[in-house]
Order: structure tokens, then C-alpha cells, then sequence
């Protein structure tokens, strides 16, 4: 199952393409189980969300957490559609999804599942990186 957003790439800015890829980067890590793909486009400070109203602070603390739960309980596939990227400022942006989860047992979207992600992101020396994913049901 893709994550994919789906829109035309030649409509969006640079930045709004390097920011949506944050947000693939991340529903790929989660569909693939690791934890330390998920992580990977988060900056060393940044905070993630779960959808139990959990908080993981840092990097570091995002790939523990999810190391645990990919390991222990059977994760649905995430599928996301982007809803908005607005750049806040030069160097700041906020881009919102909804997402839906197929359960393992499944072949369609659970809508008792769906949630809307937010997620932050920062520029720091040319990089774009993620300092805050909240995932809301």
C-alpha cells in the first residue's frame, strides 16, 4: 500500500516538495515497521505525537518507543492524502494530512482509524526537518 500524496509535483515550490517528502518519509517508516525510519527525517529535538495522546521527546526516544511497539503489537499500514502545506515563515512550515489505517485483517480503510497528522517542520542549514508530528483522531 503506497503512502503517496497525491498532486501534481510541477504545482508546488521547492520547499512544499521537500516537506511533503518528510511526511512520506515517515507514513514509509511506519508501513515498513522501522523505527528507525520513521525517525530518520526528525530533527535531533523533535517531538512526535501518538495517536493515544502519548509524547516522544527526541529522536533517540521516537526509535525506542516504536522499536517496543513494532515488536509487541501488529501495526496497520498508514495511507495519507495532504491537505495543505503553508510555509509560516522562510524556514517553517506546517503541512496537514488526513490518514487512514488498513488493520492487518483487512483490505479497506478502518474509519474508526482515521486521523488528521500535523506536522512542523524546520529548515536548519539548508535542511528540512521534522520538529513536531502530532497524529489526532
Amino acid at each position: 500500500m503506497s503512502s503517496q500524496t497525491f498532486q501534481p509535483q510541477d504545482s508546488l515550490s521547492p520547499d512544499e516538495i521537500e516537506v511533503r517528502a518528510l511526511y512520506r518519509q515517515i507514513l514509509d517508516g511506519w508501513n515498513k515497521r522501522s523505527a528507525d525510519a520513521f525517525a530518520a527525517p526528525f530533527a535531533n529535538d523533535g517531538d512526535s505525537i501518538g495517536f493515544d495522546g502519548s509524547q516522544l521527546i527526541g529522536r533517540a526516544e521516537i526509535v525506542s518507543s516504536l522499536q517496543r511497539i513494532f515488536a509487541d503489537h501488529p501495526t496497520a499500514p498508514y495511507v495519507g492524502k495532504v491537505r495543505s502545506v503553508r510555509l509560516l515563515s522562510p524556514d517553517v512550515a506546517l503541512l496537514r494530512a488526513v490518514a487512514g489505517m488498513v488493520p492487518p485483517t483487512k483490505t479497506d480503510i478502518e474509519p474508526t482509524l482515521n486521523t488528521i497528522h500535523t506536522l512542523v517542520a524546520t529548515r536548519r542549514d539548508g535542511t528540512w526537518r521534522i520538529v513536531l508530528f502530532q497524529n489526532t483522531p
